[in-house]
């Protein structure tokens, strides 16, 4: 029998990226930010299943967060006149805030 490998975790650096891109000095400082990481992607599949979100990339530079949605239906998370963005924003906002 063969290994079993993950085939996202085999790919990870040669054909992929990292879902998060940012690191830390204080392990207690990681923890934070691992769960704070946790709560936005639940937060966004709960909240966008009609948008069939593909991935979700997460970045952090110094105090800027930067969530990155691959959709297929990019219109339902915009929304009408960029209305649905903007409160995405303003609740993932409070998300990162609070933790």
């Amino acid at each position: 029998m063969g290994q079993k490998v993950n085939p996202i975790g085999f790919r990870i650096g040669v054909y992929f990226g990292w879902d998060s891109r940012w690191c830390v000095r204080d392990s207690k400082e990681y923890a934070r930010l691992l769960a704070e990481d946790l709560a936005v992607r639940d937060f966004i599949k709960k909240n966008l299943k009609s948008a069939e979100i593909g991935r979700v990339e997460i970045e952090r530079a110094g105090d800027a967060v930067r969530v990155v949605l691959h959709s297929a239906r990019p219109g339902v998370v915009i929304g009408k006149k960029g209305q649905e963005i903007e409160t995405l924003r303003q609740r993932i906002a409070k998300l990162v805030q609070s933790s």
